[in-house]
């Protein structure tokens, strides 16, 4: 398994994935174009062989950074692809000179809170009925200096 920068020749087969792993509201190639348009993005993608097994981008612009998408294909999930991304992520940030990241999961994603809470995130706030379906947002942070 590889992770390295996410770049334009990935966006199609990372949004088929998204499109997979969300079909209820997806990202579009479009806004995977925006994202890696912007200097302030960091994006990565996580390759097993020419299949993208994963994802994860974040907002970095010292001294905020915020997660913006994190997701593993289902066939590569459990093998430590998701932290090992966000570990790449909090490096950049921190190395930005970025004092903490923030990240949005929704309510009921127990994998994903676990992940963060291990990963020293604490929880910080919650948005009600954030989600187009009702699902409350939890809003989480880890300090980084």
């Amino acid at each position: 398994m590889n992770v390295e920068e996410m770049r334009w020749w990935h966006v199609a087969a990372v949004a088929e994935t998204e499109s997979t792993l969300f079909p209820d509201d997806p990202w579009s190639v479009e806004q995977f174009w925006q994202e890696l348009a912007q200097d302030t993005r960091a994006y990565l993608v996580a390759r097993d062989d020419d299949e993208i097994a994963g994802y994860a981008g974040a907002f970095i612009m010292a001294p905020d950074s915020d997660l913006q998408t994190i997701a593993v294909s289902p066939a590569h999930q459990g093998r430590g692809l998701a932290r090992q991304m966000l570990t790449r992520l909090i490096e950049r940030a921190t190395g930005a000179g970025c004092t903490h990241m923030l990240l949005e999961v929704r309510d009921d994603n127990s994998r994903a809170i676990d992940l963060y809470e291990r990963m020293e995130f604490e929880r910080i706030s919650e948005r009600p009925r954030y989600y187009a379906d009702g699902a409350a947002a939890i809003i989480m942070r880890r300090r980084l200096a």
